[in-house]
């Protein structure tokens, strides 16, 4: 493997477990802290979050990042390494699509809800323990990517 494969395998698997890492720590830090909070507390907090999280260094580094790199990285290998790889893209594109599907449009419902709605209504209706248990997926889903990217690495080691 010439050296901008093992770069961009590299950099795949680094913005892999960035990503990963984000999605875990909402799963066991920032959710169960606002289970804790009152209903308002909630609503206005998880405002906040989603707006603070859409910014270039999370795109660029984790959620836009991973999938680009490890497609260019799978562009730029063979063999078991770029099987690898490719699994590690499926898993991505798998996590972008759940994203998408589940946890955006709740995250844009909350966010749309007007300022005098009933914020125990619009939590209801965020329903975070649906919205926690599909991010849990897409923890497992991403560390799984992260993971088959670290064996590409592995992989890709002269014998």
């Amino acid at each position: 493997m010439d050296a901008v494969g093992l770069g961009l395998l590299v950099a795949a698997t680094v913005t892999s477990g960035v990503l990963a890492g984000a999605f875990l720590l909402y799963a066991h830090t920032v959710m169960p802290a606002l289970r804790q909070a009152d209903d308002r507390a909630f609503v206005d907090t998880f405002r906040r979050l989603d707006r603070a999280i859409i910014n270039p260094v999370f795109m660029l580094t984790g959620f836009l990042g991973a999938p680009a790199l490890t497609l260019a990285a799978a562009l730029t290998t063979d063999g078991d390494v770029r099987r690898w790889t490719y699994a590690a893209l499926a898993l991505h594109l798998l996590m972008v699509l759940i994203t998408g599907a589940v946890n955006v449009p709740r995250n844009d419902a909350l966010k749309a809800a007007p300022p005098d709605a009933d914020p125990t209504e619009v939590r209801t209706d965020f329903n975070e323990l649906r919205w926690a248990r599909w991010n849990l997926l897409r923890v497992l889903i991403s560390c799984s990517a992260a993971i088959a990217l670290a064996w590409a690495l592995v992989v890709a080691q002269p014998a």
